[in-house]
């Protein structure tokens, strides 16, 4: 079977079987403050599990992309080394919601794996749960006795808590699980060893295909147990480990998922997969990363320099890194790749064909720059090794965290020159960095109290600014050490954060006249969470919840302004542009799309045109709150790439002709009330994406006003003339000349100054040497001075200091043949002597700077500079 047949005979297994098929979830997290990535099947299915949301369909299959390079799921170091980890992986599963049980989770997996897929019975092995003493949780014998109707006794394993009891983190639903493990050895090796004695002990070919939880308990903050009102399954089966075992494979990689993107590369590089272990193992890191990267891309998630884009700025740099040193790879590849695996997956996930084109784009640019900064790091390791005899922990820390390069590379490059790397520095460096993360990102999250009957909330903020409703539930939590409370309520008009708009802030009021501020309100995992201060004194009765009205007004004219922008950008740059991120706050907009060139100043302002044109007409709002998400996608609505839309969704319209968006956020009633549009800003904030800011309202008329005063400021202080554009122009044509003059005179003040400084040079053996502290008034003349020196004769060495508007610098000069014969170096020169001055610096060696603090120290640096020459 090929693996799309694979994958496609799973669903249609419990489709008929009566479950729902679901599209996969993006694989990036907006809901969840716990995770960055979805790395599990369940992740989507999450708040039924917690109970926050009612079940709509009680059997559930799907295979959810999955990335696991954060957290306690982390295989990225393992990845292309071993032949089943991966960072993106599908996962196939099959959900019950209160419906079916273990009888039938076991006797459907059974039947799948050995009549469906024709899976060797004698070599599969199942785990179960033993027990806990301590946890007082018994052994599994309910699954044990269903098992043996399939399985012969000695193939079901017992497995502790840490192997078969999967919870989803220190508190929530959990439960005993049963794992399918399958045996892959050669016959022989089966006859000399026992596949039992192999389970879950880390063997290569013995692994775990399949994940059958069965969830009956939800774990408090206390560590208590308690069963769950209702019993769920949760299975997850890694789609790549199963499509080696059915295809008989003795690696992931040598499968039809991985191998015609193997050979792609292998051809480019003009080798064989098979022929050399190093360039295998960059084949395979190859063949994985693009998926994680351009899944993440797809989904909209672009590279950067913190948390989640950080972790994918991270995996593609990896794969760069094996690119260029074991495969050859000079110039940007990786970007190539894209193409062939959006046709892999076209069918499947869609997600990555619709944007292959601004995907490819992206990694593209990725690696234009990180190969710059590959060399650049290059560099930084020799001119380090040319002055130490050892990597230092910190400088091999400060390679990977800097330049992106991997530990083991720094040890290649060192152990090349014969050097060594101080490993246990790095590993403490390193720790120190996670600890410094987890502390900036500790969440202490309490169990939530109970405190009135109720399930959901209803959101009734569309309408109204002001409900009455009660206190549901709450929970304290603590981050970074400050306390604050969460509250769940019956009925709220607060909106919370989502789509870019920011949640609403306003009042809560009891009976008895009590003020609580709601300083934030935000979605997880279905529920919307308001977050206060303080606890009011009395919990229960009817509290009045109001929202802060000008807020909300700004925040939704701010809203309602980008899917005017949005429109407008698809009509002036045309329809590739697409929304990759946004910010509605009350007081700007800021807008993120895709497009790879700068926005002229002439398409920025024909679309503010548009903009304000739309407002000007002030078209009413159309809004269909229930609409059959497919019905909406065929009206031509726009939906963005990496939202998790339901069956149902939200259409919000202005002019049918125009702008017609999926969304869930608050909007204006009518484009008039926006006011007025105007941007002011527009920038690059990532390949292939240009940012604009704007504003609407009161603050365009206030940016507008700041214009219009500043300009008549400028008026004012050149006396108000009738033509104010070629008076200024004459002024600054004027200036222009004066400081032509001043630069002139500069120069030639150096040059004369250079034949005095040249009669002050000290022979010291055969270096003429110099140095002192001059009276120039800028960087660019002490340099002109430096070089003159340098010229007029050989073997010189020249530091000069000097005060530049009160700012102390010093500038080191030596002569290109000295620098190699003796190994000076001036950039390391300059930086001891920087630290009479309190500053630091660097440069070539044979010219460098610096700069600090504290003028007085320049005699004493000047002094010390004799010292290198002695």
């Amino acid at each position: 079977m090929t693996s799309k047949e694979i994958r496609e005979a799973f669903l249609s297994f419990f489709r008929d079987r009566s479950h729902h098929v679901v599209p996969s979830a993006p694989v990036v997290v907006k809901d969840d403050p716990t995770l960055m990535f979805t790395n599990a099947g369940m992740n989507q299915f999450k708040e039924i599990f917690l109970g926050e949301v009612p079940v709509k369909y009680s059997r559930v299959t799907d295979t959810q992309r999955c990335l696991r390079v954060s957290g306690k799921h982390n295989d990225l170091e393992e990845v292309g080394i071993d032949t089943y980890h991966h960072t993106l992986f599908e996962m196939l599963g099959n959900w019950s919601f209160g419906d079916y049980f273990k009888k039938e989770a076991i006797a459907w997996s059974w039947e799948l794996l050995t009549e469906v897929y024709k899976l060797d019975k004698d070599r599969l092995y199942v785990t179960i749960f033993e027990g806990d003493q301590k946890e007082g949780l018994e052994r599994d014998l309910e699954a044990y006795d269903l098992w043996k109707n399939h399985v012969a006794e000695d193939r079901i394993l017992l497995g502790n808590k840490k192997d078969n009891f999967w919870e989803m983190g220190e508190t929530g639903p959990c439960g005993p699980c049963s794992e399918i493990h399958y045996d892959m050895r050669r016959d022989e090796e089966r006859e000399a060893v026992r596949g039992q004695d192999l389970v879950n002990a880390d063997d290569p070919q013995v692994i775990e295909i399949w994940n059958l939880v069965f969830i009956q308990f939800n774990r408090l903050k206390s560590g208590k147990l308690e069963p769950l009102p209702a019993k769920h399954v949760d299975t997850g089966m890694g789609f790549e480990r199963l499509v080696r075992s059915i295809q008989g494979k003795t690696s992931n990689y040598d499968t039809d998922v991985f191998q015609p993107i193997i050979q792609f590369i292998a051809e480019k590089a003009g080798t064989k997969y098979g022929a050399d272990e190093k360039m295998d193992i960059a084949m395979r890191v190859l063949s994985d990363h693009i998926r994680a990267v351009s899944f993440a891309i797809a989904d909209g998630q672009l590279p950067s320099n913190n948390k989640a884009g950080y972790v994918i700025r991270r995996i593609l740099r990896r794969a760069v890194r094996y690119a260029y040193t074991f495969l050859g790879f000079k110039t940007p590849f990786i970007n190539e790749l894209v193409p062939l695996l959006a046709k892999q997956f076209e069918g499947v996930f869609d997600e990555l064909i619709q944007q292959q084109g601004f995907v490819q784009k992206v990694v593209l640019e990725e690696e234009v720059s990180f190969l710059r900064t590959l060399t650049t790091g290059i560099q930084r390791f020799e001119n380090y090794t040319a002055e130490h005899k050892t990597i230092d922990g910190d400088f091999a820390f400060e390679l990977f965290d800097t330049y992106g390069f991997p530990v083991d590379l720094t040890g290649l490059l060192a152990r090349e020159k014969g050097l060594h790397v101080d490993m246990d520095g790095f590993q403490r460096a390193l720790q120190q960095q996670k600890e410094r993360s987890r502390a900036a990102t500790a969440i202490d999250t309490g169990d939530w109290v109970t405190v009135s009957e109720g399930d959901e909330t209803d959101f009734v903020g569309y309408d109204d600014l002001e409900a009455t409703t009660q206190i549901l539930k709450y929970r304290k939590v603590t981050t970074k050490g400050k306390q604050q409370y969460q509250l769940i309520l019956s009925v709220t008009p607060f909106y919370a954060e989502g789509g870019g708009q920011v949640g609403d802030t306003g009042l809560l009021v009891s009976e008895a006249q009590e003020k609580i501020y709601v300083t934030d309100t935000k979605k997880e995992n279905g529920l919307i969470v308001h977050f206060v201060k303080e606890l009011p004194s009395v919990l229960v009765g009817n509290f009045t919840a109001t929202v802060d009205r000008d807020k909300r007004i700004d925040t939704e004219n701010n809203h309602s302004a980008t899917h005017l922008l949005h429109a407008a950008l698809k009509q002036v740059l045309g329809d590739h542009v697409n929304q990759k991120g946004s910010l509605v706050s009350p007081d700007i907009l800021r807008f993120d799309v895709s497009h790879f060139a700068k926005i002229t100043t002439e398409e920025l302002k024909l679309v503010e045109d548009i903009v304000n044109g739309k407002i000007r007409e002030n078209i009413p709002l159309k809004e269909e709150r229930d609409m059959p998400y497919q019905q909406a996608i065929e009206s031509g609505v726009t939906a963005l790439f990496g939202e998790k839309y339901g069956d149902h969704v939200r259409v919000v319209t202005f002019d049918n002709c125009f702008s017609k968006e999926l969304c869930g956020g608050t909007h204006v009633r009518a484009t008039g009330q926006i006011g007025f549009f105007k941007i002011v800003s527009e920038s690059a904030v990532a390949a292939g994406v240009r940012r604009i800011e704007a504003v609407t309202g009161s603050k365009a008329a206030a940016v507008i006003r700041e214009q219009f005063e500043l300009i008549d400021s400028m008026r004012e202080l050149m006396n108000s003339p009738k033509d104010f554009l070629s008076t200024l122009e004459k002024v600054l044509n004027e200036n222009n000349e004066l400081k032509k003059a001043v630069e002139k005179h500069i120069r030639e003040k150096s040059l004369r100054m250079k034949q005095e400084l040249e009669d002050k040079m000290e022979k010291i053996n055969d270096i003429n040497f110099l140095s002192m502290i001059v009276d120039l008034p800028s960087p660019d003349a002490v340099k002109t001075l430096a070089f003159a020196l340098k010229g007029a004769m050989d073997n010189v060495f020249v530091v000069l200091g000097a005060n530049i508007d009160g700012k102390p610098s010093l500038t080191v000069s030596i002569s290109d043949g000295l620098a190699k014969e003796r190994g000076w170096n001036a950039g390391a020169i300059v930086k001891d002597l920087a630290k009479d001055i309190q500053g630091g610096g660097g440069g070539q060696p044979f010219f460098a700077t610096a700069g600090g603090k504290l003028v007085e120290g320049l005699p004493k640096a000047i002094a010390r500079a004799k010292d290198f020459v002695k």
